[in-house]
């Protein structure tokens, strides 16, 4: 028997809107809502979304940056049993066109512009718009029905958002009601493409069984109603929708959105408003750091958060925030979107080593191995291999696309994660990095994080990221992608001296390259498969 309770995205609103009523529950700039008035917010999108013949089942896409309207939409969504996709805003025409068209998505609600993107101009290169009307009619695309363009104004061939809420209007409460109570909590609620750090994403399918996941980890991490979720992360990452969206919807905590990271404002926002909680990766750690170093603010607020350290590369980063950002307790962990967060998590009382050089303890719900990738053996405590995952909360499987499923899910339910890990004595997991990551220079195995973190304590280093390049005499060698301190004037010699008698000889970069800015994820997460053809081709000229 379930002993759990099932439950579903689309009723979180108003679980939260009957708790917590007029406390604040939302800020997003100069907007703030109540618990009550973002449930009300809810059903006004909902009714929206059904007055333009959003069916229980169809994939809507969500090409938005961070917004209230965000939240309103993604929950109304779901409230009416329909299935988001939400879609990277980095992403440009032949990234559209792709996940649009892979997820099978009906409709499409966007920006017309936000800041120098044209969304609406890359629209209109990926879909005929109809010339009279709204209904599209483009044969490459059979599933699309109609492009909403957020904000008032209208546009040919698309509904403005504000359009779709005044035809909201004529949907009464108990048809939304009807169709809430419709819903199953083990159908797809949203598929969520992978970050594509090792190629094109994947739309990973999950159900609304993740609220337990959710909730069993803000229990562990001591939530209550007086804390106070800073959320720079982006809305359509896997982080910030379920650490941010959900957790304070299941917890009761006010939940701060920007639309973009900039540490500054952040910093800023800690003193104004009293925030207590923030997540993020090593990048938004780095900033964060750096901006208060710069101008110290009273931030005594701060309470913990989650960090992405174990990584070599990210210790020198963590060990320096864990004081400047004192009193924030980070903690570490390890998620993935296709396994979600908590597959390990740091307790609130763990050391600073442990939260800076681990990526956590086991958590609820899941099982991990750490396993030879060529012969599946268990690895001893301190032996690198693939990270193996199982549990409730593991994706529902790739969205039609079920070669690549069954070769990351096996017939006795492990997620074979792509990524490296070892086990430490105390039981504690580290995370490694991506297995691909991986170099093998003249046999010898080699962890870039290890150099990377070691560069990374030069001053004039600012970012860095080492890759593999083919060899004829060792198979590959390192080269050294590095992005140097501002005002710094370091050249290749200099980092390659660095590293000498600090770290094996293999270990150190035979090239590096300077570059003004990395390719990142929206998570922030550099991508080393770009980095590895600019190395080909930059190397190779």
């Amino acid at each position: 028997m379930d002993w759990y309770a099932k439950r579903r995205f689309g009723d979180l609103g108003d679980e939260a809107a009957a708790r917590h009523g007029d406390r604040e529950g939302l800020i997003f700039q100069d907007a703030r809502y109540s618990f009550a008035q973002v449930a009300v917010e809810i059903d006004r999108a909902a009714k929206a979304l059904m007055s333009q013949g959003v069916q229980p089942g169809d994939h809507v896409a969500l090409w938005l940056n961070n917004s209230a309207d965000w939240i309103f939409i993604s929950f109304a969504l779901a409230k009416i049993g329909a299935v988001q996709v939400p879609i990277n805003t980095r992403f440009r025409t032949a990234d559209l066109e792709y996940v649009v068209r892979q997820s099978d998505s009906a409709m499409l609600i966007t920006h017309d512009r936000s800041g120098p993107v044209d969304y609406l101009g890359m629209v209109r290169q990926v879909f005929d718009l109809p010339a009279t009307g709204s209904t599209i009619a483009d044969t490459g695309f059979p599933e699309m029905r109609r492009v909403i363009i957020l904000g008032r104004d209208q546009y040919q061939g698309t509904v403005s958002w504000e359009a779709a809420k005044r035809g909201g209007e004529a949907i009464s409460d108990g048809d939304l009601a009807a169709r809430a109570a419709a819903v199953n909590p083990e159908d797809p609620v949203f598929i969520m493409y992978t970050s594509g750090t090792t190629g094109f994403p994947k739309g990973a399918v999950h159900s609304h069984k993740l609220i337990r996941n959710i909730e069993e980890r803000g229990y562990r991490m001591a939530f209550t109603t007086n804390d106070v979720i800073l959320n720079y992360l982006p809305l359509f990452h896997a982080f910030g929708y379920s650490e941010g969206a959900l957790m304070s919807l299941l917890t009761g905590a006010r939940q701060i959105i920007t639309e973009t990271f900039d540490p500054d404002e952040c910093l800023d926002l800690i003193v104004q408003e009293g925030v207590t909680v923030m997540h993020g990766f090593e990048a938004h750690m780095k900033g964060l750091t750096e901006a208060q170093e710069a101008k110290p603010r009273d931030i005594s607020t701060l309470r913990t958060g989650i960090f992405a350290a174990g990584m070599h590369s990210a210790t020198p980063v963590t060990r320096r925030a864990a004081k400047v950002l004192a009193p924030l307790c980070n903690l570490s962990g390890f998620g993935m979107t296709e396994t979600w967060l908590g597959v390990a998590l740091n307790a609130l009382d763990d050391d600073e080593t442990r939260r800076c050089e681990t990526s956590g303890y086991p958590g609820l719900g899941f099982e991990s191995r750490v396993v030879d990738p060529v012969t599946g053996a268990e690895q001893p405590p301190g032996v690198p291999g693939e990270l193996l995952v199982r549990g409730y909360s593991l994706m529902l499987g790739y969205y039609k696309k079920p070669e690549e499923t069954a070769a990351a899910m096996d017939a006795d339910g492990w997620f074979h994660t792509g990524d490296t890990a070892e086990w430490l004595d105390d039981g504690y997991l580290r995370f490694l990095g991506r297995y691909k990551d991986m170099l093998k220079v003249g046999g010898e195995n080699v962890d870039p994080m290890e150099t990377e973190g070691l560069l990374l304590a030069h001053p004039s280093v600012h970012q860095i990221a080492i890759v593999g390049f083919p060899d004829p005499k060792l198979a590959e060698v390192p080269v050294a992608f590095v992005q140097r301190a501002p005002g710094a004037d370091i050249d290749s010699g200099t980092v390659i001296d660095y590293c000498r008698g600090k770290v094996a000889s293999f270990k150190i970069p035979r090239h590096v390259i300077f570059v003004d800015d990395f390719p990142m994820t929206a998570s922030g997460k550099i991508r080393k498969v770009d980095l590895r053809a600019d190395a080909l081709r930059l190397l190779a000229e």
